[in-house]
């Protein structure tokens, strides 16, 4: 099979999360290529044209998304899945649309909640303006930017809804606006992906990201650092495990049908990863659905592939298959 793999290009010098992609793009195409299929691979930008005669050139019997951004833009990957759509050739990957709607955070959690599903309440200004009339711990987020652009130790804040609002507008034009405010879960935090299948989706061994020593009052959440700062306390104190005890069954069951039901609702295909607060009380929230997670082969999806017993190259083929 001919299969033109498709990524985001990336600058000299680009920070760990840009750059990451390259090596997403060269583990699928080492994958692909063992087994037999011939590869091309494009670096897309901002020349929708550009793409549109790569795969006319190509003359791939599909193509494999891995676009996480155009031009330093998150939200603007939908374009290129729209493109492809448009010129009517198969892809691997989420359709454009559950693109679109689970990279705009509050319209996720706007359609999450309409649709009886249990998201945190949030603030933001715009038509989407959000669902929250208290007081309380706020956790300040890009609506489209992903790889934990902005949190830190400075992103939780507190205050009552106004407040929040005023404070996201003096972020208007910073890096990764514009911004919204969701309520602060204090609590566990976990991440389950999803993978496609011939017999549908299947949700992943449930992965609960720890924080190991955290000194008293710094925030446990998977920040920036976190997930690309090396030298940094937060990655070598943020671990993932997949071990629990017998008694959280009922919290685990609960948490892969909300995943499916986030597969569902957004119309995900091939894989995705959805993440989650648990609170003190057990209840489970959603934070967001990410449509077109790492496959780094060290990223937390991989993890949760090994975990599952499933060989990285039979996932990568399981995507290949679903695509369409």
């Amino acid at each position: 099979m001919r299969l033109l793999l498709v990524h985001n290009s990336v600058p000299p010098g680009a920070p760990p999360d840009e750059a990451d992609v390259l090596v997403q793009a060269a583990a699928v195409q080492a994958v692909l290529e063992h087994r037999g299929h011939t590869v091309e691979r494009y670096a897309c930008g901002l020349d929708l044209r550009g793409l549109e005669e790569a795969v006319d050139s190509a003359s791939p019997d599909l193509v494999f998304n891995l676009v996480e951004s155009l031009g330093g833009h998150g939200r603007l990957i939908h374009l290129v899945p729209d493109v492809l759509e448009a010129v009517g050739v198969p892809y691997a990957g989420c359709p454009a649309d559950a693109i679109h709607l689970t990279s705009h955070k509050a319209l996720a959690k706007r359609l999450m909640q309409d649709a009886g599903l249990p998201t945190p309440p949030w603030v933001t200004g715009g038509p989407f303006a959000g669902n929250a009339e208290r007081h309380g711990r706020w956790i300040i987020k890009s609506v489209w930017e992903d790889a934990s652009l902005g949190l830190d130790d400075d992103a939780l804040v507190d205050g009552d809804p106004d407040e929040v609002s005023a404070l996201i507008d003096t972020r208007a034009g910073t890096p990764g606006a514009p911004w919204f405010a969701e309520a602060f879960v204090e609590g566990r935090e976990f991440n389950l992906a999803i993978l496609d299948g011939p017999q549908g989706p299947r949700v992943l061994p449930p992965a609960e990201m720890l924080f190991q020593d955290y000194p008293e009052g710094k925030p446990r959440i998977v920040g920036y650092a976190a997930k690309w700062d090396e030298d940094s306390f937060e990655f070598s104190h943020t671990v993932r495990t997949f071990d629990f005890a017998a008694a959280e069954g009922p919290l685990l069951t609960e948490l892969s049908r909300l995943a499916l039901a986030c597969w569902v609702l957004f119309g995900m295909r091939g894989w995705a990863r959805v993440d989650f607060r648990v609170d003190a009380g057990g209840r489970p929230w959603i934070l967001e659905a990410n449509a077109n997670p790492c496959l780094a082969p060290d990223a937390g999806y991989a993890a949760a592939l090994d975990r599952a017993g499933i060989p990285f190259h039979e996932a990568v083929e399981g995507i290949v298959a679903s695509a369409r």
